[in-house]
């Protein structure tokens, strides 16, 4: 497929799309890209501040709404603001890593619930008014996960930050698996694609409250590429003529981890239909929400 980039992004003129976490870093890049092709972008923000003086650069066509995904009321509260407004693709892009051991407003271990639950919760209560994609940003972390469906939330063994940051992204990717079969088996014309930034400079690395955001921020400025490249796997999953349903993407260089975007592999957990189906019922039943397909 090539060198991919914002360049080869089609006018996006009348189409609408919701990032998630666009206040900062990947979700930022998204929305600047999407703005300037032409897109109307609602910037979804915990921190409206933040997304404020970002929307500020892009024009009229560039809102913000609070939304908290470690809190079921804001992401409902967020769903009934929009109303009827209709929605071309959801960017499921927002997300924290290894953080210390906290719960959400709802009791949910803070990585699954910010990372997954929350982001299934709203995918289910927009879905009826999605006209396009649903893209879900995951990492290469997912291949050191492991879903517990016996303990999703961390609440008998003993918490570990990085196995659960591999559990929520694993669980990213189980979820684009199961939506992208329900909306297939309804006839559904809303694609499921999933994607992941490889190893880029955000602000991601810079909460786990340890000597790690020291030397996470020392890898930002040697090793890892940019935001802006970063960007690039979920821009081309939301916005590409080719991009498959279903499909994973990420950066093609350097074992995954930079480069321009194109197809990416997963573990055979990731592909696992009858856990995929499992995690997706137990979200059901955490998050009250229930999906129209």
């Amino acid at each position: 497929m090539g060198r991919w980039d914002t360049a080869q992004i089609a006018d996006q003129t009348g189409r609408t799309f919701v990032v998630t976490g666009a206040n900062s870093g990947l979700g930022a890049v998204a929305v600047r890209a999407l703005s300037k092709a032409g897109a109307t972008v609602i910037l979804a923000c915990r921190d409206v501040r933040k997304g404020e003086r970002v929307a500020a650069d892009l024009g009229e066509r560039a809102s913000v709404r609070r939304l908290d995904l470690a809190d079921l009321a804001s992401v409902r509260a967020f769903a009934a603001e929009l109303g009827d407004t209709p929605i071309d693709v959801l960017i499921n892009n927002a997300g924290v890593m290894a953080v210390p051991l906290r719960r959400t407003a709802d009791g949910f271990e803070m990585q699954l619930g910010t990372n997954h639950l929350g982001h299934f919760a709203l995918t289910g209560l927009l879905l009826p008014r999605i006209t396009g994609r649903v893209v879900t940003v995951s990492s290469g972390a997912h291949r050191a996960g492991k879903i517990d469906l016996a303990d999703l939330n961390w609440e008998r063994k003993k918490y570990q930050r990085w196995s659960a940051y591999g559990q929520s992204k694993l669980a990213n990717l189980l979820f684009n698996r199961e939506l992208h079969r329900r909306l297939t088996a309804a006839g559904s014309p809303v694609q499921a694609i999933a994607a992941h930034p490889g190893y880029a400079a955000t602000e991601l690395q810079s909460h786990t409250e340890t000597f790690l955001d020291g030397l996470m921020a020392v890898g930002n400025r040697i090793f890892a590429q940019s935001a802006e490249m970063g960007a690039l796997p979920e821009l081309y999953a939301a916005t590409a003529a080719d991009a498959k349903p279903g499909g994973y993407y990420g950066p093609t260089g350097l074992g995954g981890t930079r480069g321009y975007p194109g197809p990416s592999g997963s573990t055979a957990a990731a592909k696992d239909d009858e856990i995929a189906r499992q995690l997706w019922t137990r979200s059901e039943e955490l998050t009250g929400v229930t999906f129209p397909v």
